[in-house]
């Protein structure tokens, strides 16, 4: 996502004639859209996005469960000193 922050900005800059962008190359302008591309690539081949998705809904299901015996009055599940 930053990349292609970066590269929405530089090609602004570069289009506009603001700033340092005006001197860059269009390649170097347009090269944060290459790298937010590699990243997406080497993200799905390592499995990178699969394993953060599950992650993301693990703890979303350890908190709903969390809060259900809450809401029961059961101590949540783990250390408790």
């Amino acid at each position: 996502m930053y990349f292609l922050i970066a590269g929405v900005i530089l090609m602004l800059m570069k289009y506009l004639e603001v700033g340092f962008a005006v001197d860059l190359s269009w390649w170097w302008v347009l090269s944060p859209f290459a790298l937010a591309v590699v990243w997406w690539i080497w993200a799905d081949t390592t499995g990178y996005t699969r394993r953060k998705a599950m992650e993301k809904m693990d703890q979303k299901k350890k908190d709903r469960i969390d809060k259900q015996r809450e809401a029961l009055g059961i101590k949540p599940k783990g250390r408790s000193r």
